[in-house]
Order: C-alpha cells, then sequence, then structure tokens
C-alpha cells in the first residue's frame, strides 16, 4: 500500500450518515514512569445498527484499548473510514462528470474510554499486553506518521486463489491493518506480547493476475480511452454507496451477475484502475487467525 506525503482536504460533496470520530481527542502525553495495559478490542461492524447480525457473518471491526496505572484512565483507538464503508468500496456516479468520484479516506481516532459493554457483548476484551509511558509516546508519534501517510482505505485484498500460500496481488487496508500495525510497532520497542489467539476478517476477491488500466486522467481525460472509461461506469452502476437494505440486496443480484457471470471487476487501488480476470470462488469471507508479534527488541521478564 502507498505511503503519501499528506492527506488531501476532503471534497465538500463528500458527506458522513454518521460523524467521523465525534468524541476524538489528541493521544495524551503518558508518564515514561507509567505501566500502560493494552487490550484487543473486537465486535461487529455496524453493531450500533444490526447488532450481532454481522457478528454471525465474522465480519468484524478491530480496535485497541490502553489502561494507564497510574491515572487509571482508559482510552480507546481505531482506524475507520471518514465517509462510512460503501464509500471506500464503491465511487458515486456524478451528472456531468466522466470520471467516477471517490470519497475515500480513511484514518485512525483516538478517544478517552473503552466501551466494555460494546466490546465483551458479542465481541472480545482482552489484555494482549503492558507497555511503559515511554513505549506508548514513541508509538503516539508513529500513529501520527501513519495516518498523514496511509490515507486512502481498501476494502479488498485480492489474490490468486483461496490456497494459503497463493499469490496476494492487492492487500487491504483497514481497520484491522491498523491495528496489526499498532501492535507491530509495540512489538519492535519491545513489547511482549500473551499467547491469545487473534482473529481477523478479510474479504477476498479471486482474480487471475489483474491489468493495470491507467489513472483518472489517462482513462477519463480528454485524450482518454472512451470504451474503457464507459466500461468503468457501468461496471459501478450498481454499486451504490448510500442505498437501504433492500436497495442492496435487489443491486447485490447484479453485481454477482457481473462479477460471476461476466467473470470481471475493476478495482479502484492507489488511485489507479485495473482490471481483474475473476475466478473461482470469486469472493469469499474469511476469519482467520493472525498471530501476535513477537518482540524483536530482546525484553526481560513478562
Amino acid at each position: 500500500h502507498r505511503r503519501f506525503d499528506y492527506r488531501p482536504k476532503p471534497d465538500p460533496y463528500c458527506q458522513a450518515r454518521y460523524t467521523f470520530c465525534p468524541t476524538g481527542s489528541a493521544i495524551p502525553v503518558m508518564k515514561e514512569e507509567d505501566v500502560i495495559e493494552v487490550y484487543r478490542l473486537q465486535a461487529p461492524v455496524w453493531e450500533f445498527k444490526y447488532g450481532d447480525l454481522l457478528g454471525h457473518l465474522k465480519i468484524m471491526h478491530d480496535a485497541v484499548g490502553f489502561k494507564s496505572s497510574l491515572t487509571g484512565k482508559n482510552y480507546t483507538m481505531e482506524w475507520y473510514e471518514l465517509f462510512q464503508l460503501g464509500n471506500c468500496t464503491f465511487p458515486h456516479l456524478r451528472p456531468g462528470m466522466d470520471a467516477p468520484f471517490w470519497c475515500n479516506q480513511g484514518a485512525a481516532c483516538f478517544y478517552e474510554g473503552i466501551d466494555d459493554a460494546h466490546w465483551k457483548e458479542n465481541g472480545t476484551l482482552v489484555l494482549v499486553t503492558t507497555i511503559s509511558g515511554t513505549m506508548f509516546n514513541e508509538m503516539a508519534q508513529w500513529v501520527k506518521y501513519d495516518n498523514e501517510t496511509g490515507i486512502y482505505y481498501e476494502t479488498w485484498t485480492v489474490q490468486a486463489s483461496p490456497d494459503k500460500q497463493s499469490v496476494v496481488w492487492f492487500d487491504s487496508y483497514e481497520c484491522s491493518k491498523f491495528i496489526l500495525r499498532t501492535y507491530q510497532k509495540l512489538a519492535d520497542l519491545g513489547a511482549v506480547f500473551k499467547k491469545v489467539q487473534t482473529n481477523y476478517t478479510s474479504i477476498i476477491l479471486f482474480s487471475g493476475e489483474p491489468i493495470y488500466l491507467g489513472n483518472e486522467t489517462s482513462i477519463f481525460g480528454p485524450l482518454g480511452n472512451k470504451t474503457l472509461a464507459t466500461a468503468i461506469r457501468d461496471f459501478y452502476i450498481p454499486f451504490k454507496p448510500h442505498q437501504t437494505l433492500r436497495e442492496f440486496f435487489v443491486d447485490l443480484v447484479k453485481i454477482i451477475d457481473r462479477v460471476i457471470l461476466n467473470r470481471q471487476f475493476y478495482l479502484f487501488y492507489n488511485l489507479e484502475y485495473w482490471f481483474l480476470p475473476m475466478k473461482f470462488p470469486y469472493l469469499k469471507i474469511i476469519y482467520e487467525e493472525v498471530p501476535l508479534p513477537v518482540a524483536s527488541k530482546v525484553s526481560f521478564g513478562v
């Protein structure tokens, strides 16, 4: 996943249904001698709206919690979409604009408190490691860098087959990947993780070797490829970012028809378009273990 020099200002056209990070706050500076407990948090996506529905499908959202021994305060840190998942996954087709219009950014959100009931009820709230205030402050610096340079949300993982050793053409970049990067950063700083099983959700598309098509200018610009531009726009017509559940299922049938019967998918990744020659089993939602990282520094004690 490509890193960018800075985060662009969102276009006013992009409006979120639910405010991004409504109670967010700056990450505090911890006292060096503080001992901070680190918690793994996981619950079904959109639990506030659909309850445990997506939990049964193992479509989970991940976060990380912290508890300061010195102050007794709890904090939650997570990474999610500025304009909800549909906007990050599919574009808007706006009248008078040739190119599909993307409202896609993801970012970290940090706030005081851990909503115990939310994470425990249908999910997970488990202690994974303990760190010093110094390590927390170094992690906070890294979060700032990660947040300013890794700006686009990417829903899909694309790989050649369901085989464990399969080629991964494109990697997703979403909430769980941020948590995995955070754990790895803490391990690099010397954190020693407990032996806890940690599973994550991935939404995988299966495809032959992707074909590079170009960027917005080369496809949709004045010297662009009109046939290709039309094919991409047509492909995205059934995928609407904001819609009711009923409309979503009607469109899902059209999408399955395109992706499975026609074996085609147009992917927008790092501001570039790719054609995916889809192949069986086309799409899979998996919930599998990604072990906690091993500390890379020499640490004493647990």
